[in-house]
């Protein structure tokens, strides 16, 4: 649900809330992106203001503080605040900060958080019932503990009047999404000119988390098989090539999956191979019927029906904005079975 809300779209007063040890890149890469709107446009559309609980200037993780932090009651009219977290932020998010956050869902204000500012976000109880998303290393245990919050496995999340983002540079995604829901493609593409952007990343690009986070570092077989998965792209193993490989039984392998991932092999292994196949579509001159073999699919139509039932449009359209002209495409490559590729597997 990334689709930006017609209440996003009037958003042009942003307080970045920040905690200590916040990560900078974050914060600094949703700023740039609105200073950058207002220079390209000639208009002061954004404007943004740095608070914190007391107004007291906090230290971000690489040991920088801004001199200047202002209170809520101080900032003015806000349309948006977005929480900015980073390490340890556990140790940040107490009663004071609670209180605020709450009083600023009761005014009516719009809130998120920047990578993990989310977890204020959930503590607070406000992102009961919605979606949302947050930095792959606090995932797992929020996930285990706060049931009533739909997490999503995406760069950024909006649900309504919450917007929720990972770390790094994803911030600034996000916010090229927001400018353009107001004020258009070109405006975005513009912007992305000036940072040096190949592509904006979407609602539908999903941060990679590795396999050792998402189970807790507790399951080292499964992790094996997963590794496994990632290099076999071309020439998929089978469920039981893979039982084979790890030293398992196929039924050991499939409960494995249902009981950690919620899922079989088979339907891992797609999703694995659909995520490869989007990058290569967005990032690459490939022409999709390479993509479609490089990724293992017998056939451009199994593929394309294969993309569209999880990313909801077809590898064609996916690529439309960023067409590639037919001189720039090579002719599709020669299947050849390759060797499978083992990565290392401990002995069970």
């Amino acid at each position: 649900m990334n689709e930006v809300p017609s209440k996003l779209r009037t958003i042009r007063r942003i307080g970045f809330l920040t905690l200590n040890e916040y990560t900078m890149i974050a914060l600094s890469s949703a700023i740039e992106v609105l200073r950058m709107a207002n220079r390209l446009s000639g208009q002061d559309h954004y404007s943004w203001t740095i608070l914190s609980v007391d107004g007291k200037p906090t230290s971000c993780s690489n040991g920088l503080s801004f001199a200047d932090a202002k209170t809520y009651d101080d900032a003015g009219d806000l349309d948006m605040v977005l929480v900015c977290g980073g390490t340890h932020v556990e140790r940040y998010v107490n009663d004071k900060l609670i209180n605020l956050l709450r009083r600023l869902s009761h005014d009516g204000i719009v809130l998120g958080g920047l990578c993990t500012g989310t977890y204020a976000l959930v503590k607070s109880g406000l992102l009961d019932g919605y979606k949302c998303t947050v930095h792959w290393e606090n995932m797992a245990g929020l996930r285990e503990f706060h049931p009533r919050v739909q997490f999503q496995e995406e760069l950024f999340v909006i649900d309504r009047d919450r917007v929720t983002c990972t770390g790094g540079i994803a911030p600034a995604d996000l916010m090229l999404s927001v400018v353009k829901s107001a004020f258009g493609k070109t405006l975005v593409a513009d912007i992305s000119n000036q940072f040096i952007l190949e592509r904006v990343r979407d609602g539908f690009d999903r941060q990679h988390i590795p396999m050792a986070a998402r189970l807790g570092y507790n399951n080292s077989a499964l992790v094996d098989i997963a590794a496994l998965m990632e290099a076999n792209f071309e020439e998929p193993l089978t469920a039981v090539e893979l039982a084979k490989l790890a030293g398992l039984s196929l039924r050991q392998v499939q409960r494995m999956f249902q009981v950690s991932l919620e899922t079989t092999p088979t339907k891992y292994y797609l999703q694995l191979r659909l995520r490869r196949a989007r990058e290569l579509l967005v990032q690459s001159q490939m022409s999709i019927t390479q993509i479609a073999i490089s990724c293992g699919f017998q056939s451009t139509c199994h593929f394309s029906k294969s993309y569209r039932a999880l990313y909801g449009r077809t590898p064609r359209s996916e690529r439309q904005p960023q067409t590639v002209p037919a001189e720039f495409s090579a002719p599709p490559l020669p299947r050849q079975r390759k060797s499978v590729v083992r990565a290392r597997v401990p002995s069970i």
